[in-house]
């Protein structure tokens, strides 16, 4: 645990370093004299928030992005969980799949969005395809890494115990490596938000993506900093509350294994 002093250090630290952000944003606008639709001030972008906030329009793209985020994240790890349970279990799954994992991270996700209109056409779909296909890899390979690293100490007692394959998965394995899961998923829903974005820009949507599109195309640039405050808020939030839990799960091992001990 940390003492008072140090995490009051740790929590105003961000406020700091935005302040500071914030005030060489202000002074560069100043000093350069940049005309607004090239780099807008802080002020003209916390009053197109407030503009963009305040009225019923910006509202349904939030949904929208919202919906394909979280879409894309649990397809991505509906697929990824069970793999990363086959490559834990078999070697030959293990030998057989994971040379080719690195390999798909090299493709951009910018490649794949045509292939994906032409296989299942433009809109909603597409974009939860593209999102499940970016956060696959974090989650997978986080989900690898959990039940590699379980105690085996804790294993073979469960072992001794008479758990067989299936209660050794669902009552050690998996809630012992719950910790890296969810960082995986934590990492993985930014990465689908960041997809989702992509894909409407590429492959059309209803989303803050293309709220993006609209505003770039009017030159509106204190609006396209908001949507990407808006963005940014969206995924903070969504880190922020996979992390509590991650906290939680990992505070409940601790006091679930010296309970044992």
């Amino acid at each position: 645990m940390l003492d008072p002093r140090t995490r009051r250090r740790h929590l105003a630290a961000p406020w700091v370093l935005a302040v500071v952000l914030l005030a060489g944003w202000q002074a560069t606008v100043a000093l350069t004299g940049l005309p607004t639709f090239l780099l807008p001030s802080p002020g003209a972008v916390v009053l197109r928030l407030g503009q963009l906030l305040s009225g019923p329009t910006v509202w349904p793209f939030i949904g929208t992005t919202l919906l394909e985020a979280i879409g894309g994240c649990l397809l991505g790890a509906a697929v990824a969980l069970p793999l990363a349970v086959l490559i834990h279990r078999s070697r030959w799954v293990n030998a057989a799949v994971t040379p080719f994992l690195g390999a798909t991270q090299a493709i951009p996700a910018i490649a794949i969005a045509p292939l994906l209109v032409l296989w299942v056409g433009y809109g909603l779909r597409s974009v939860v395809l593209l999102c499940s296909l970016l956060v696959f890899f974090p989650i997978l390979v986080a989900s690898v890494l959990g039940l590699r690293h379980t105690d085996p100490s804790v294993i073979d007692a469960a072992r001794m115990d008479g758990a067989g394959s299936a209660a050794l998965l669902t009552q050690v394995e998996l809630p012992l490596a719950l910790p890296s899961i969810l960082a995986g998923l934590r990492n993985g829903f930014t990465l689908s938000v960041t997809g989702a974005v992509v894909g409407e820009m590429v492959m059309g949507g209803d989303g803050l993506g293309q709220l993006l599109t609209i505003q770039r195309d009017s030159l509106d640039t204190a609006g396209m900093f908001a949507t990407i405050v808006i963005l940014c808020a969206l995924a903070s939030a969504a880190y922020g509350l996979i992390h509590q839990v991650e906290r939680r799960s990992t505070v409940m091992q601790a006091l679930s294994g010296s309970s044992r001990h």
